[in-house]
């Protein structure tokens, strides 16, 4: 959840007015030697900023009215205009960025399964039990550096663990069903 913004986090954006310009270079220091500012008043600038862009991300605000009413009424008209016009001009992009750069689950691809008959002796009548062979492929959201994007995984299962697993789905489809009816 998005931390809830203090009048501390609106009185950290007045240093904006120091300055008519802004920078993206080495964060802190630039923005302290731009704005002629210390470096930690810069740091609680940007946290400011980084809190305030959050909230309006995390809580959809989407207008320039939602964005408006989060400033204190004392602070600076222009330039809370300012801060509002940047916020709604980015605020697609920046949760679009996020909901791409999120970490998700891998995602099922392909699934292939058999049956064989494992025997545990020189007989094929004696000891012979099916077993189920599932092949899952697998595509990874966020592979880390050098892995592939697509992975393989095979897994043998023995009849009982087959009726658990589907009695497991079975239960998971029903949820499923109660929940889409909704």
């Amino acid at each position: 959840m998005a931390a809830a913004l203090s009048s501390e986090h609106f009185d950290n954006l007045q240093l904006l007015l120091k300055s008519y310009r802004g920078t993206n270079r080495r964060l802190e220091e630039t923005t302290a030697e731009t704005m002629n500012i210390s470096t930690a008043q810069a740091a609680q600038l940007l946290c400011s900023l980084h809190l305030l862009s959050h909230h309006v991300l995390f809580h959809h605000l989407g207008s320039a009215e939602q964005i408006l009413s989060l400033f204190p009424d004392s602070f600076h008209s222009s330039l809370k205009n300012l801060i509002t016009k940047i916020l709604l001009e980015n605020s697609l992009t920046w949760r679009s960025e996020a909901l791409r750069d999120q970490i998700s689950l891998p995602q099922l691809k392909e699934l292939d399964w058999r049956v064989d008959m494992v025997t545990g002796s020189d007989s094929v009548g004696r000891m012979s039990v099916p077993t189920c062979l599932v092949q899952i492929k697998m595509e990874e959201p966020c592979p880390s550096a050098g892995s592939e994007t697509v992975s393989m995984v095979t897994v043998e299962l023995s009849r009982e663990s087959v009726d658990t697993m589907l009695d497991g789905l079975g239960r998971i489809r029903d949820q499923l069903s109660v929940v889409a009816a909704k």
